[in-house]
């Protein structure tokens, strides 16, 4: 299987979707217009984010969770400049990282209060080629059917 979207259901998605576009160089690829409004967004490499609101009542208040429990990661090439750009669109800044690996990671929120991670990894999750498949929790199957 291969990952299709993530979805994040926000108050006000024209908005939401508007500034991912604006600041982060999404773009939206498939509008629904319509009583539940929602807005497809690509990034450079086809990674797509759902942005809905459907039930509004059931927007998760983002704030409340804690960044390491739920946050949106974005690969970036210097995320202290990155950072400070967004902050002057409306994020707001929580904390920054730097592993003993050289990565550099930034923690935002988006003006909504949904987590925002700015990576610069030491070496790409991924590399140039996709790794070798490994079974989810190790060689346990406990997760398998």
């Amino acid at each position: 299987m291969k990952l299709e979207h993530i979805a994040f259901n926000v108050a006000d998605p024209v908005a939401v979707a508007a500034w991912y576009g604006r600041h982060c160089g999404f773009r939206v690829v498939r509008p629904v217009p319509g009583p539940a409004p929602t807005h497809f967004l690509a990034d450079a490499d086809a990674t797509i984010l759902e942005i809905y609101c459907n039930p509004p009542e059931r927007v998760p208040d983002y704030r409340a969770l804690d960044p390491l429990q739920f946050h949106l990661a974005l690969t970036s090439s210097d995320p202290q400049a990155d950072a400070r750009r967004l902050v002057s669109a409306g994020a707001v800044w929580v904390n920054e990282t730097r592993l003993d690996d050289g990565s550099h990671l930034v923690m935002l929120r988006n003006p909504w209060g949904l987590a925002l991670k700015l990576c610069k990894r030491a070496q790409e999750l991924l590399g140039t080629q996709a790794a070798e498949p490994h079974p989810v929790g190790g060689s346990d199957d406990r997760l398998l059917p």
